[in-house]
């Protein structure tokens, strides 16, 4: 397998998980964040809207984090999240192109 079609691979297990959806939903809200000067959110907004516990946002972060679908900026002693919309629609776009 090439490594373009690994990464495809990745993406796909990536995405598979439905709480590793609802994150990605959640990150696609505007305004969503706790603190309005923020962009994305930290995890303790995810734990309140996906509804697991931090060492679970954790674990899906760094999945998400490593298929490319979201990008992480620290800040403090806070993570901040949001989405790659480059490479989600980079992807989308691969997608239709392979099925």
């Amino acid at each position: 397998m090439s490594t373009t079609d690994q990464d495809f691979v990745n993406l796909l297990l990536a995405i598979s998980d439905p709480t590793r959806r609802k994150i990605l939903q959640s990150l696609k809200v505007k305004g969503a964040c706790s603190l309005d000067k923020q962009t994305g959110l930290c995890a303790r907004d995810l734990e309140d809207r996906v509804h697991v516990s931090q060492p679970t946002i954790s674990h899906h972060m760094g999945i998400l984090q490593k298929a490319g679908l979201v990008q992480t900026q620290k800040i403090g002693q806070w993570r901040w999240y949001r989405r790659n919309e480059p490479a989600i629609r980079a992807f989308a776009k691969s997608l239709k192109a392979t099925l």
